[in-house]
């Protein structure tokens, strides 16, 4: 993530973050996995305390976990030994480097304008045919721009029109599309989008 509140607050609140939040593996990622090749390397945008890195870790892929805070790296080395390292989603610049990436719930929190470059930036660094994943919060009539929530953080609250239009535009081509009820951090109800793209060339 980009924006300086948002990582303030995960920075701050990290210690809760992780204790309270969902402890099993994200609901999207054995499905995630089952397209990939035994041995495939991950990059994981926004790890948080590990818990995705570590079931990857333990299904016997190699993972490049990455989070934006120092608490959330810190965190997800001493709860779940995974070896997550700090890097912001705009600092991404490798060039295919990974056969996945992985970026459950971290994503939205980019602002709108920032998200089509860090799309591209994640398309150059698969390699071909390499898949990414990704949700997002979607706009309501109750919220129909990006902003902050409850809690302070930034979400960019994006249509679904918009979003895939960003995918397109960054080259990549749709794989699956799930549209579901959920809720976040801060309770509020809304529509999510999952998205599973691949990098063909």
């Amino acid at each position: 993530m980009t924006d300086e509140a948002t990582l303030a607050w995960y920075e701050r609140e990290a210690p809760d973050y992780t204790a309270r939040g969902p402890q099993g593996r994200s609901h999207h990622l054995d499905g995630f996995l089952a397209r990939l090749a035994p041995g495939s390397e991950i990059l994981e945008l926004g790890c948080g305390g590990g818990r995705d890195a570590a079931h990857m870790l333990g299904c016997g892929f190699i993972v490049d976990a990455t989070d934006g805070t120092a608490a959330m790296v810190s965190k997800a080395r001493d709860l779940r030994a995974v070896p997550a390292r700090q890097m912001r989603f705009d600092e991404l610049a490798v060039e295919a480097a990974y056969d996945a990436v992985w970026a459950h719930a971290s994503l939205l929190h980019l602002p709108r304008a920032a998200l089509p470059g860090v799309l591209v930036a994640i398309h150059r660094a698969l390699r071909p045919n390499g898949l990414h994943f990704a949700n997002y919060k979607l706009c309501d009539e109750a919220h129909p721009d990006e902003g902050r929530d409850l809690l302070g953080r930034w979400t960019n609250l994006p249509s679904p029109e918009w979003l895939e239009d960003a995918y397109r535009n960054a080259g990549f081509t749709f794989v699956e599309r799930e549209r579901y009820p959920g809720s976040g951090r801060d309770g509020t109800q809304r529509d999510w989008l999952a998205l599973t793209v691949q990098r063909i060339v």
